[in-house]
């Protein structure tokens, strides 16, 4: 046999009748003979892993989740579930569609449209196929589907889970598998409208989770095209100071400023530009005239038109009762590629105290903004479909309200059941399971204890302990005159209830 070949090549002795035995059979007939070394490591590495070093492997082990993701308990879920149906409801009452799109796309749909960013994308193995990533945001993905399926106007939401190969920071919502709720409106519209509707829905969201006070930052990437124009920065530059310059919510100007010198290759003086510019006081319409009077700004065309733009932008805010939430602020830049026009992002503010004139940014829990090219990019014809969207910060979100509800010790319910079906008699069982059955199928949400004769205090304690209202008490009386006794747990009020009639009334008394 071919197999054998090498090994008698190497000076081992094959025994007689070794060639007729299966492979694995045959090594282990070399490795008896004391010659015959080289057969005997064959052998070993033939063995299975699992029965190498076994009980070493599982002393090494360390049961974790891996870097940058967490595992979400009954009561975490909880508050998750309430903070994605309040944005939910929010992106159906603007009339969204919803959409999915895998969870990993071609690694050239992703690569060109973040910039620096496209450092932080997961590739995954070479699987003998395509060259495949998982995907970095929601919104190369979508303006794939509009491109691939010839779409040229729609509303859409998406809640879906990305991939960032970040460094975490887990106590502030930073991880490297997080949710992302994105809102966009494609198609072309009139000048700022479909812009004002998405920073209308962050200020409702925000709102309306009640996580305290808020700011929506925005500025204009023509704007910022501009002021590097006039400021002396190549356009090859551009995008590479733009990225820059998004630091400066997390950096002082000094550090920005050496990034741009001494990394980027900017001239000092056109990064001193640049910083009279920034560092101007963030505001409203006061400061759109203010750079619409300036003297070098006013003659860029790019910037005249973003200008103009945010002008009437902050007319739509006005007209929705949001403007006093919204600030033009130069220094915003954010650092994605594929932005062509608006940008925005909302910050939470900590409460001033003595100590602290101003509030405080406890950073970012929402931002967007006007992506007209990138389904472009996408077209075999380069057909573009202007597009506008919102993604809001959900992960900073259930991290701030994970503490409030730790700091405040609220019970939060982990179920939603309505009633549980409870009994004071031995040997009832088939009668719970029977008046259970009735509850399900009558669409209420009901449970019992998996106890053939659970007593009824620890029934009611279950009531209590899980936040249950109402509890279904059946005993023989019950059972003989028809009815079922109703409890309500926390005021223990008890009612007899005709039986075909206990489904309507334990509706009644929930909704009243």
């Amino acid at each position: 046999m071919n197999w054998l070949r090498p090994l008698a090549a190497w000076g081992c002795r094959v025994p007689f009748g070794a060639q007729h035995l299966a492979p694995s059979c045959a090594l282990r007939a070399f490795a008896a003979h004391p010659q015959n070394q080289v057969a005997e490591g064959v052998v070993k590495l033939q063995q299975p892993k699992a029965q190498l070093g076994t009980d070493e492997g599982k002393k090494n082990f360390i049961l974790k989740t891996p870097k940058g993701t967490r595992d979400y308990s009954p009561k975490q879920m909880a508050i998750r579930e309430k903070v994605f149906n309040t944005i939910i409801s929010c992106f159906k009452r603007h009339g969204a569609e919803v959409i999915d799109t895998p969870v990993f796309e071609l690694k050239e749909t992703l690569m060109g449209k973040y910039g620096e960013d496209s450092k932080l994308i997961y590739d995954l193995k070479d699987q003998g196929g395509e060259l495949l990533s998982l995907r970095y945001d929601l919104t190369v993905p979508f303006a794939r589907y509009l491109a691939m399926n010839k779409i040229t106007n729609i509303k859409r939401y998406h809640i879906a889970k990305v991939y960032r190969r970040d460094n975490p920071a887990m106590t502030r919502g930073r991880y490297r598998e997080f949710y992302q709720c994105d809102f966009d409106i494609a198609g072309h519209f009139d000048p700022m409208i479909p812009d004002a509707e998405c920073l209308k829905i962050v200020h409702e969201i925000l709102s309306m989770l009640q996580l305290g006070d808020f700011l929506i930052k925005i500025n204009d990437r023509r704007i910022l095209n501009g002021m590097f124009a006039v400021c002396g920065i190549p356009d090859s530059l551009f995008h590479s100071t733009c990225s820059t310059v998004d630091k400066l919510n997390k950096a002082t100007w000094e550090d920005v400023k050496n990034e741009m010198v001494g990394e980027k290759g900017l001239l000092p003086e056109a990064a001193d530009r640049i910083g009279e510019y920034v560092r101007l006081h963030a505001g409203g319409l006061g400061l759109i005239e203010q750079l619409l009077q300036d003297p070098k700004l006013s003659q860029n065309k790019l910037a005249r038109e973003g200008l103009g733009d945010m002008k009437l932008l902050f007319e739509y805010l006005t007209l929705f009762g949001i403007a006093d939430k919204i600030s033009f602020d130069l220094s915003l830049a954010r650092g994605l590629d594929y932005y062509t026009g608006v940008i925005y992002e909302a910050i939470l503010l900590q409460p001033q105290n003595a100590r602290r004139e101003e509030p405080v940014n406890m950073g970012s829990v929402a931002g967007g903004g006007r992506y007209d090219e990138l389904v472009g990019m996408f077209d075999p014809k380069g057909r573009k479909v202007p597009c506008v969207g919102v993604s809001i910060g959900i992960e900073r979100i259930f991290s701030i309200m994970e503490q409030e509800v730790e700091a405040s010790k609220e019970k939060i319910r982990t179920t939603e059941t309505q009633v549980l079906v409870a009994t004071p008699q031995k040997n009832f069982l088939d009668v719970r399971l029977n008046l259970i059955s009735e509850l399900w199928d009558s669409g209420i949400k009901a449970e019992m204890l998996y106890k053939k004769n659970p007593k009824l205090l620890n029934q009611l304690q279950y009531c209590e302990d899980t936040g249950i209202p109402l509890a279904a008490i059946i005993g023989e009386q019950e059972l003989k005159d028809g009815v079922v006794k109703l409890r309500v747990v926390a005021s223990r009020e008890e009612v007899d209830i005709p039986r075909e009639k206990l489904a309507e009334e334990i509706r009644r008394r929930l909704e009243s």
